[in-house]
């Protein structure tokens, strides 16, 4: 009876450590979480003028200037010119 009641206080004792030790980790993780789950700001998308591929305006390469730009998605498309 003796060694039973020692195993169940070592049964307790290692449970409530257990759940300690899992509330600081979820404490630890929760800043991480609210910083990852931060809407962006939505950007302008433009369409590259070879292919019509829609992109960002700030990953778009840009030819000419205001106030008719044209936009591109790559170097390549550029060279080309429109389609």
């Amino acid at each position: 009876m003796k060694y039973l009641l020692v195993l169940l206080v070592i049964v307790i004792a290692v449970g409530v450590w257990r759940s300690r030790r899992r509330a600081e980790n979820l404490e630890a993780r929760r800043p991480a979480a609210r910083a990852d789950n931060r809407l962006q700001p939505p950007q302008d998308m433009v369409a590259c003028a070879h292919c019509g591929l829609h992109l960002p305006r700030s990953d778009a390469l840009v030819l000419g200037s205001a106030p008719h730009p044209v936009y591109y998605c790559s170097a390549e498309h550029r060279a080309q010119g429109p389609a």
